[in-house]
């Protein structure tokens, strides 16, 4: 009693932490991201002389750019180092740990005029700047990649995962957030001068401070409060290219449509979020006003977390993404249209946070389906590639605001000291086509290709699983994870094995199940079984070798060759994986009678699916498959229903 009770401490403990370093963690992003070209823009370079301050925001912007575009072809090479790395911590923990401190470090030191040399010496500050930055940047990478792989390496249990990762996107939510609502009063307070509202260089500094020291401890927490498991099925074969990267993109024309609209989207929605606060300092006079629209944004997002899947599965994806996207851009125009009203302000750009979460999810979703559509057309499974795509357009996009945002506040008189005073109208129109006009037109490209591209929804990623399954088993010789070799295949061995049912219920005949693929055969010969018991164990010893995301079916092949598919319901795909949790990850070898499986069934009645678990051997053509029991008959998972023997 008392290990479980320390088991169960450590894995809330665990999860804590993972969540506290996710605050931490995005709190950093958005501190970098966003609000530290305010920084540059209004407080860097105040020399007085207009022209030299313009140009020093000019040139600092150009390294900004071109640094944070150059660094998205070095990402795959830090998940290289990372994967290579083996030490008594851990894989991750050490990048983790180590990135979070040193990119803090070097964010703090960003904040400042470096000695004075901004002004005394602009060609020295450039090049040290250019320095830090790039240093901060790729430690702060290693930090990332590092970080959000840890998942996996938490657990192997799929529900303990999901469970982390629900608690790890709501502490990067409320990190993410939470600086807009915090930053402003916070600058004010330790600023000695208000600078009409703007605050100056010593209250700048001591937030990023603050905000860099939050995101320090919590990567240490997360080293000191988190465990890696190691296991041999975590070590990767292969090393990821950025050329790879593009390949698949080339060649998975589902991935590439929803990347491009993606690309659109979050280019636009991060300009516009990026001028938010330079709106409430410089349009409305007023930038404490902005940590009510931060308040609202933290509220929103995590309600946006939970509330998804309930949306998900009512309305579906596309029409789900379609009215979120419209009501960003009303939001937008109602914000373009606000003027000097606060109400309207806080209206518009509420209308305009609100959907974004949700676009963030249908997208993820829609990559992530695309791995099977991949795997289908191509004939491998390049998961980790796909799934690398939407962080890389994330920063892309991040960079190019950031690039956009220091055009903007020079063509707008936004720099060097300005406050809503001294910004002219005509400095306000300059900035409302930056702020709104652009991000608008962005968006709407991104509705257009998806609506015009994205074919891929649930009832199709339904059918590429369905064809799937029905084709695993049938090529044992060929791996289709192109993320790793091919593993070694048992050839079918001569004698007879007894196989028992995996689950305990009822035995139904194979031709009497209602899912016609299994009735006639295709997926092979076998039973099916009306369960009594939501617990799968292993029928015989062998190996893991297919793996579904959706969690439903699992396929293994014995060390004497026999390769079975247990298939949990039949249309169990539609509920994405909701109400399964698996012990087991891909190349696994497993023991006969070890758990692999669970699954709740008042899920899969309360959908209106049929609950029946079917067991077929997938290359019956090299088998001789008899049955054992008889429809009716009520077994155990310690009962043998087949008998199966090889082929003469």
């Amino acid at each position: 009693m008392m290990d479980s009770s320390k088991q169960e401490q450590h894995v809330v403990r665990s999860r804590l932490a993972y969540s506290l370093g996710a605050f931490g963690h995005d709190a950093f992003f958005a501190l970098l991201s966003t609000y530290f070209m305010m920084y540059v823009t209004g407080h860097l370079f105040d020399s007085g002389n207009k022209a030299f301050d313009n140009k020093m925001v000019g040139y600092v912007t150009a390294i900004i750019l071109i640094l944070r575009i150059g660094e998205l072809i070095i990402d795959p090479m830090i998940g290289n180092a990372i994967d290579r790395t083996h030490t008594r911590w851990g894989k991750f923990k050490p990048w983790v740990v180590g990135g979070g401190v040193i990119s803090a470090i070097l964010l703090t030191a960003l904040f400042t005029p470096l000695g004075g040399l901004n002004l005394s010496n602009p060609i020295l500050y450039l090049v040290i700047f250019a320095i830090i930055y790039i240093v901060m940047d790729v430690f702060y990478s290693f930090n990332d990649v590092g970080f959000w792989s840890m998942v996996p390496a938490m657990s192997f249990d799929s529900h303990e995962r999901d469970k982390i990762a629900t608690f790890a996107r709501v502490g990067s939510t409320i990190g993410g957030q939470i600086i807009g609502f915090v930053i402003m009063p916070m600058v004010l307070f330790f600023s000695v001068k208000q600078n009409g509202g703007t605050g100056d260089d010593r209250g700048w500094f001591i937030f990023a401070a603050i905000v860099a020291a939050i995101s320090a401890i919590t990567a240490i927490g997360v080293g000191m409060f988190t465990h890696e498991q190691q296991s041999l099925l975590r070590e990767n074969k292969e090393q990821t290219k950025f050329k790879d990267i593009l390949k698949i993109l080339v060649k998975n024309d589902q991935l590439l449509a929803i990347a491009m609209s993606y690309l659109f989207f979050t280019t636009g929605q991060t300009l516009l979020n990026s001028f938010e606060l330079y709106y409430f300092t410089y349009i409305l006079g007023n930038s404490k006003a902005f940590s009510i629209l931060g308040g609202l944004n933290t509220a929103v997002g995590v309600i946006s977390v939970f509330a998804f899947p309930l949306f998900s599965g009512k309305i579906g994806r596309h029409k789900l993404f379609y009215g979120a996207a419209t009501i960003e851009v009303i939001g937008a125009l109602i914000f373009a249209f606000a003027g000097k009203s606060l109400a309207l302000v806080l209206l518009g750009a509420e209308l305009f946070f609100i959907p974004q979460p949700i676009i963030f999810l249908v997208v993820l979703m829609t990559i992530t389906d695309s791995v099977e559509y991949g795997q289908l057309k191509l004939g491998h499974r390049d998961e980790s590639l796909t799934l690398s795509v939407r962080p890389l357009l994330d920063k892309f996009g991040g960079a190019v605001a950031n690039g956009v945002v220091g055009m903007a506040t020079v063509a707008a008189g936004m720099t060097g000291g300005a406050t809503a005073a001294t910004v002219t109208a005509h400095g306000v129109s300059i900035f409302k086509i930056y702020m709104f006009l652009i991000p608008i037109a962005l968006i709407v490209v991104g509705i257009i290709i998806f609506a015009l591209k994205v074919k891929l929804d649930e009832k199709s990623h339904a059918k590429i699983v369905a064809e799937l399954e029905q084709t695993w088993g049938k090529h044992l010789d060929k791996d289709d994870d192109a993320d790793a070799p091919a593993a070694e295949v048992p050839a079918p061995q001569p004698g007879v094995t007894d196989i028992p049912a995996p689950v305990a219920g009822e035995i139904v005949n194979l031709k009497d199940v209602s899912d016609p693929a299994f009735a006639e055969g295709k997926m092979g010969q076998g039973f099916g079984i009306k369960p009594s018991d939501g617990k799968v164990y292993a029928p015989f010893s062998g190996t893991v070798r297919a793996t579904f995301s959706t969690r439903h079916a699992v396929g293994l092949v014995s060390d004497n060759g026999i390769a079975l598919l247990i298939h949990i319901g039949v249309d169990t795909v539609k509920l994405h994986g909701t109400g399964f949790v698996t012990y087991f990850t891909k190349g696994q070898h497993i023991e006969k009678g070890q758990q692999l499986m669970e699954f709740w069934d008042p899920t899969i009645k309360k959908a209106g699916l049929d609950d029946t678990v079917i067991v077929t051997v997938t290359n019956s053509e090299s088998f001789n498959v008899d049955m054992i029991a008889k429809a009716g008959d009520k077994v155990t998972v310690k009962d043998d229903v087949l008998k199966v023997s090889k082929k003469d």
